[in-house]
């Protein structure tokens, strides 16, 4: 199973792309503004190339983390030791890998496993900071629902395309 590393580079885009969108004040980012206490020049006043530089190099390893949750065969790999490994195997794992390496490495099944991590990853992660942080459920559901829609497009790319 080779691994196409471009294919996380790109993932990693939709992190961007997604929040262009959903952060727009005509889509949720009234909403996100007034939960946060936001003014438009204190958004005026941020470091954007910092922002969006670390949230690209964050949705890298995001996308990276992906991996282990859409590509089933990454478990395989892994349990002889990883790529540099793949020619010292036993025949059992090239076996598995002629029958299955391709199984299931579908953007619609990366979709459904992307969409998991949102739901029972990124919720919890979410709410727990978000009730120890004393915001509303809105300010909760807003971010929940951008990582949902993130993680379900990036784990289909990541599952099709890695």
């Amino acid at each position: 199973m080779k691994i196409n590393f471009i294919t996380f580079l790109a993932a990693a885009v939709v992190t961007l792309v997604i929040g262009f969108i959903w952060y727009n004040p005509k889509v949720f980012g009234k909403i996100w503004m007034r939960e946060n206490n936001f003014t438009e020049d204190d958004l005026k006043k941020s470091n954007m190339l910092k922002i969006f530089g670390f949230t690209y190099i964050f949705s890298v390893l995001i996308s990276m983390a992906l991996m282990s949750f859409t590509i089933h065969q990454s478990g395989a790999l892994g349990m002889i030791g990883g790529p540099p490994m793949i020619e010292s195997a036993k025949p059992s794992f090239h076996a598995f890998m002629a029958d299955y390496g391709t199984a299931y490495r579908t953007f619609k099944h990366g979709a459904l496993h992307g969409f998991m991590a949102g739901l029972f990853f990124a919720f919890p992660v979410i709410g727990i900071n978000g009730l120890f942080e004393r915001k509303s459920w809105k300010y909760i559901f807003v971010h929940t629902g951008y990582w949902i829609v993130t993680l379900t497009i990036m784990g289909g790319i990541v599952c099709a395309y890695a």
